[in-house]
């Protein structure tokens, strides 16, 4: 097991699926099951898979002051954000580069629960709220079940009264199983799906009883490592690994702006003042690279690391590679020279295991519209 400060209570339940709880955040988390990874891909996109994201860290704010917090440290405008809305952001350094990404729920008139991932938005909360009305809760009681695929909302309706009304970025305070728990319209894949925020004590049984109930269904665990799957098919971003502090530019530091990751939407229309504001506004048009997808003329995933050529040039990197077995698709994330991250681009990718043609490709490959998310009823 990795040497890991932060504890799931379903440590035990994942090696007997047989994960060695490799690190994550801190947290030991199951990378890998027992069992082909590419069944529990299919479960999740014509099915439902359970998933332990407890690795997020969950951030608590409460106080009159938290919202001028959460206004100075993301690009979000907190003042759209209702309680029971959630919204995704950005977190910028002074220099107008990408350090976390983050989903913010509001759970009441002054209260707010802020998740994220391996960035430093807890230490960036924590030095902001110093001196002001608000206190910062870290809170690694809370487990973060993640119910992901079409037949998730199926399965919830049966317990959770109101759920087909819940809509994408909302959430709702409910029990499941006569249990407290958070249910947010969220996740990390794609698909019409649902984060359960549990009680550690509670996170057990509702395992336990979701996979028990809903075999029948085809509801079945799955390990982090889908993840990267899913989130190639459908652009979601993760922190290094697509980042320049996993692909280093020569004599610069590690940063990366959100026009070139694709992530200037995540700024609300005319907001001012957040931290990189200046230098965010600046750099538009500066791009040293985007992200951007790949499709690969391939029978198997490209690898981590392995280049993208046009021609004799190198012109990017792949961060994250995909191969799915229902489109018979090889996709990729890739870092992309700006000329080269153009639909239909031909380019070549190179590494120590495949040589193949691929052209350069938009993301989001899986469900563009996001129908699936955006579901009703």
């Amino acid at each position: 097991m990795a040497l890991s400060w932060r504890f799931s209570v379903l440590g035990d339940r994942h090696r007997a699926l047989g994960s060695k709880l490799e690190d994550w955040s801190g947290m030991g988390t199951a990378w890998t099951y027992d069992k082909d990874i590419y069944q529990e891909h299919i479960a999740v996109r014509t099915k439902a898979g359970l998933m332990d994201v407890s690795g997020l860290k969950k951030v608590h704010l409460v106080g009159p002051h938290a919202i001028n917090v959460l206004e100075y440290c993301t690009t979000r405008d907190m003042t759209k954000v209702y309680p029971g809305k959630s919204v995704y952001a950005c977190m910028l350094n002074d220099r107008g580069m990408f350090t976390d990404d983050c989903v913010i729920y509001r759970t009441g008139p002054n209260s707010w629960m802020l998740v994220h991932g391996s960035g430093t938005a807890h230490e960036e909360l924590v030095k902001q709220a110093a001196g002001r009305n608000c206190a910062i809760l870290f809170d690694d009681d809370i487990h973060d079940l993640s119910l992901q695929g079409p037949l998730a909302v199926e399965y919830l309706s049966k317990h959770v009264p109101g759920i087909r009304d819940l809509k994408y970025f909302h959430h709702m305070q409910t029990t499941l199983f006569d249990a407290p728990v958070m249910i947010s319209r969220t996740g990390y894949t794609g698909e019409r799906g649902y984060e359960l925020f549990v009680r550690g004590q509670d996170a057990g049984m509702i395992w336990d009883r979701i996979l028990d109930e809903g075999k029948d269904m085809g509801i079945i665990p799955v390990c982090f490592s889908v993840l990267d799957m899913l989130r190639v098919e459908s652009y979601l971003l993760f922190y290094p690994f697509d980042n320049s502090q996993m692909y280093p530019f020569a004599d610069q530091p590690p940063g990366d702006s959100l026009w070139e990751l694709g992530l200037s939407f995540t700024v609300s229309p005319n907001k001012t003042g957040f931290r990189g504001a200046e230098e965010h506004r600046r750099l538009k048009g500066k791009e040293r690279f985007k992200i951007f997808g790949l499709l690969v003329d391939a029978d198997g995933p490209t690898d981590l690391g392995d280049e993208v050529y046009q021609g004799d040039k190198r012109v990017g990197v792949i961060t994250c590679p995909c191969y799915s077995k229902l489109t018979k698709k090889s996709m990729a994330i890739a870092r992309l020279d700006v000329d080269c991250a153009k639909q239909g681009v031909a380019l070549e990718v190179r590494g120590k295991t495949v040589k193949a043609k691929a052209i350069a490709h938009t993301i989001t490959f899986d469900d563009p519209e996001k129908t699936k998310r955006n579901a009703v009823g």
